[in-house]
């Protein structure tokens, strides 16, 4: 019987079926009609933590549960920024995920929402477990929806002149976690300094084959100068949000079709960011047995 059926009792959990109660551990504590010398072992447990108010179940090696574990989730716990909650089923598998938001130059894709955007690659760099891209953009066409302007025009005009304007956003895997940053103005130390737009992913396989995947995440905006304002505009910041997230989801799951019906991937890959994030998920990926 599918423990998530039961009944949660302070540290224990009671089978839904028989009450039958395990702790933390796994440990079978109580059976309501046998005696305790005639309790099984018990069932698997696996290390499991509540971070920044998503639970992380670890279920490999329980020693590496610890060094995997991401210190935090983007900006979503701090103060001066506004988070929405990012939780939806994608029907791909989850490497098509991290090539969609690595790959900025499928900006045209969002033309009816953003005009036409021009993405400029400022670099690029990669390690064994993670790869990282760098962008700005240009407008050539077209105007901002009121959900971009919300996100980049109210916090450009907290403190950023318009002489000294750039965006600047970066994108990096440290598997198999995946973040976006944006920072505005040209002297920013984007080491330090604290983005406009900060967004934390993870992509969970729902199946055997990895042919679906549940993508969850905070999506933070730095609250404007004005107290009160982020509230105001936020629905035009989650309808913004939502239309860009609908059309990557339709095209990732686009490419997983065509994925099944050639059998394998037919990509010629020529953007060199991508080449380095496929790298580095090939080394880290592990199928399934």
């Amino acid at each position: 019987m599918p423990l998530h059926l039961g009944v949660v009792a302070g540290d224990e959990i009671k089978c839904h079926y028989h009450g039958w109660a395990y702790d933390c551990t796994g440990k079978c504590t109580d059976i309501p009609y046998l005696g305790k010398d005639r309790r099984p072992n018990g069932v698997k447990s696996y290390p499991a933590v509540d971070l920044d108010g998503l639970i992380f179940v670890f279920p490999g090696n329980p020693a590496l549960a610890e060094a995997r574990l991401p210190k935090t989730l983007g900006s979503s716990q701090r103060r001066e920024y506004k988070t929405r909650r990012l939780n939806r089923n994608v029907d791909c598998h989850y490497t098509f995920m991290h090539e969609n938001l690595f790959d900025m130059n499928h900006q045209f894709m969002h033309r009816r929402f953003m005009g036409s955007i021009r993405a400029n690659c400022l670099g690029r760099d990669h390690g064994d477990h993670w790869a990282q891209v760098e962008y700005s953009f240009s407008r050539t066409a077209g105007r901002q929806s009121m959900g971009e302007k919300v996100i980049v025009d109210l916090t450009r005009r907290g403190g950023v002149p318009k002489k000294d304007f750039r965006d600047h956003m970066r994108i990096r895997t440290d598997y198999p976690y995946q973040s976006l940053k944006v920072w505005l103005g040209r002297n920013t130390d984007y080491d330090t300094a604290a983005p406009v737009l900060s967004v934390w992913l993870g992509y969970t396989p729902l199946d055997a084959q990895q042919r679906t995947n549940r993508t969850f995440g905070y999506l933070s905006v730095k609250k404007p100068p004005v107290p009160g304002v982020i509230h105001a505009v936020w629905p035009f910041v989650t309808r913004f949000t939502e239309n860009i997230f609908r059309e990557d989801k339709e095209i990732v799951e686009y490419e997983q079709r065509a994925y099944d019906a050639q059998g394998s991937d037919w990509n010629n890959e020529v953007f060199p960011p991508i080449r380095d994030l496929r790298t580095v998920l090939a080394r880290c990926g592990k199928p399934l047995p």
